[in-house]
């Protein structure tokens, strides 16, 4: 762990002076893809504030006036650095003044044949970009957010270990079905999980380039990947130490990560399982599966989640279930897309996504999101600290909800 904290040092470092060479810069021409649009009005005038990706990896918000900006454009921009971009925002995402010199045209790569492929099977731009985002991590538009907020289940439009969980079983089933016959006529001194498990993990890599490689899903890869060959060598999977040395390797390996909220709610939702799973080591595994982890998880949550988004509805308590059925539902619809019928259930998703009208906004102050953060940490050794997690957390769900 040293040893890592030194690389991580060693990276921010350099990309720190990278970030002093940019500041300084009157001017620097790049490459860029919009990612997002964001229709405004302000004193009247409509612009538009454009979410691009240029070439180099980094995120840079920018405006402009004309409207007939489209996602997938690929522009080339003088971006106008000062003094006012933070070393944190140079590292996750920042705003910065520009001139779009000209359009270079519409990306036509991988992932956006396979976008507009899902796209021509709906005919509502909610339906579009909900598949696109659970399918492609596509960035998800404020009108369709909202409602998924208020829902509660904003993790499974997010592409992260749930999603790559479910792929990895499916993958992984459908292979050992081929696999299975021809090794026990042909190689039955194989191993399974080697052969299998090293197919399945080429595909997720490629599935991971294809989506841009997501911060969520780059940490769910890394441990799959870890995880797998811990268990090839008989190594303890499920621990605190691994989460966090494959925490501590992937910030050494990508130090923005640091500065992204989606990777450290994945963390820490990973870190909550662990959690749950060390204390219910005796109960059924049907019990577990169904029951600890989807309830437990939803409520050990909340009020970390509460520390940074304020939405909350009732119909939120529907969210373990809803959790459950995405098990079946997220290969159910990959399934139908690939027949040409992926629009079959937009009529009920629509339904769902209508239930919450209104919601209302409960933030919890950062020393008491601390203090839970601190009987967490102490429930991994002290069962009473996790008597005090849980009573805080059913507590705090009671008064959201009751």
């Amino acid at each position: 762990m040293l040893l890592l904290a030194l690389v991580i040092a060693v990276r921010l470092g350099w990309i720190y002076r990278d970030y002093r060479s940019f500041v300084s810069q009157p001017f620097i021409y790049t490459h860029a893809r919009i990612v997002l649009t964001y229709p405004k009005t302000r004193h009247g005038r409509t612009y538009a504030v454009l979410k691009l990706r240029d070439d180099h990896g980094c995120l840079i918000y920018t405006t402009a006036y004309r409207q007939d900006y489209r996602r997938g454009m690929r522009l080339y921009v003088q971006l106008l650095p000062g003094a006012k971009i933070g070393f944190g925002d140079y590292l996750g995402g920042m705003y910065c003044k520009s001139r779009i010199v000209r359009v270079e045209g519409q990306e036509t790569g991988v992932r956006s044949r396979l976008e507009r492929w899902v796209a021509r099977q709906h005919t509502l731009p909610t339906m579009q970009a909900f598949y696109n985002g659970i399918f492609w991590a596509s960035p998800i538009p404020k009108d369709l957010r909202e409602p998924i907020a208020r829902l509660g289940v904003s993790h499974l439009v997010a592409l992260s270990g749930f999603h790559l969980g479910i792929l990895w079983g499916v993958l992984y089933g459908m292979l050992l079905w081929i696999y299975r016959p021809m090794q026990q006529r042909y190689f039955p001194w194989r191993l399974d999980l080697t052969d299998v498990g090293m197919a399945v993990m080429v595909l997720l890599g490629l599935y991971l380039w294809v989506t841009d490689f997501p911060p969520s899903l780059v940490r769910s890869y890394a441990m799959l990947l870890v995880g797998w060959g811990m268990v090839l060598m008989g190594i303890e999977l499920m621990s605190f130490e691994f989460l966090a040395t494959i925490t501590a390797a992937l910030l050494a390996l990508f130090p923005p990560l640091i500065v992204s909220l989606g990777f450290w709610l994945s963390i820490i939702g990973v870190f909550y399982i662990f959690l749950v799973l060390s204390h219910c080591q005796e109960r059924a595994r049907n019990v577990i599966a169904t029951v600890c982890i989807p309830v437990g998880i939803f409520l050990l949550m909340q009020p970390l989640v509460h520390g940074i988004f304020g939405v909350t509805t009732a119909w939120q308590l529907v969210s373990p279930l809803l959790s459950l059925g995405f098990i079946v539902f997220y290969p159910l619809s990959m399934v139908l897309h690939l027949v040409g019928y992926g629009g079959i259930l937009d009529g009920m998703l629509t339904a769902l996504f209508s239930l919450p009208q209104s919601s209302s906004e409960q933030v919890l102050p950062w020393w008491s999101v601390l203090g839970y953060v601190l009987f967490s940490l102490a429930a991994i050794w002290y069962r009473w600290a996790m008597g005090v997690v849980l009573g805080i957390a059913i507590g705090y769900a009671v008064y959201l909800f009751g």
